[in-house]
C-alpha cells in the first residue's frame, strides 16, 4: 500500500508589498489562497495542512487542518518547520510543499513532481515559461533540513550548496508569484 503525499500550503505571509492580504485577492472569482488548496485537492494530496496568520473567511478548506503560526514576521521559514511538525505526526513519506500566493498551480505540475519523487530528495519544477520553483516535493527524510532555515525563503536555502539533494523536472506552463497589485493585475490579463 503506498502511502500518499500529503500537502503543505503556506499562506502566513503579512502581505506588505500587496497593501491588504493578498490571499483573500480575487482571482477567476475566488481568493488567491483557494487556488493553491483546490489543485492540492485535485491532485489528491492526504493530509493536507494550511499554515495562515489568522482565520482567512470565505475559504472552502475542503478538510484542511489549519495552523496559526504565531510569529508570521518571522517569515516563510517558520511557516514550514510549523507545518512540518504537523506532518511528521502522520505516516506521509513525502510533502508537496505549495505557496498560497500561486494561484495558476496545476494538479497536473503536483502529480508530474510526485511522479518523479525518488529521484531525490527535494523534487522542484523547471518552468518552461520561467518563474519560482514552487511547488517543491520533500521526501521525509530532508524535513529536517528545514530547522536550518530561516527567514522568508524554504528549502530553496539549499538549492545552491546542497545541489545533490535537488532534482529538477520540467514543467509546463508558469507558476507566479502574486507580491503586488501589479502581480495580480499581470496574470489576471493573462488568464
Amino acid at each position: 500500500m503506498t502511502v500518499p503525499a500529503a500537502g503543505l500550503v503556506l499562506a502566513a505571509g503579512l502581505s506588505t508589498r500587496f497593501g491588504s492580504d493578498k490571499l483573500m485577492a480575487p482571482f477567476r472569482r475566488r481568493p488567491l489562497l483557494q487556488h493553491a488548496l483546490d489543485a492540492a485537492m485535485a491532485a489528491r494530496l492526504q493530509p493536507v495542512v494550511v499554515v495562515v496568520a489568522g482565520e482567512p473567511a470565505g475559504i472552502d478548506w475542503h478538510g484542511a487542518q489549519r495552523l496559526v503560526n504565531p510569529q508570521p514576521e518571522r517569515g516563510l521559514a517558520s511557516s514550514l518547520r510549523l507545518g512540518l511538525a504537523a506532518l511528521a505526526a502522520g505516516p506521509a513519506e513525502r510533502a508537496v510543499i505549495l505557496l498560497g500566493d500561486q494561484p495558476l498551480v496545476s494538479a497536473a505540475a503536483i502529480r508530474a513532481l510526485l511522479a518523479a519523487a525518488g529521484r531525490a530528495p527535494i523534487v522542484v519544477p523547471r518552468y518552461a515559461a520561467g518563474g519560482p520553483r514552487n511547488p517543491v516535493v520533500v521526501g521525509r527524510a530532508a524535513w529536517p533540513l528545514a530547522d536550518h532555515l530561516t527567514g522568508d525563503a524554504g528549502y530553496s536555502q539549499l538549492f545552491a550548496d546542497r545541489p545533490e539533494l535537488v532534482a529538477l523536472i520540467d514543467v509546463a506552463g508558469a507558476n507566479p508569484d502574486v507580491d503586488t497589485p501589479a502581480d495580480l493585475a499581470r496574470i489576471s490579463r493573462g488568464a
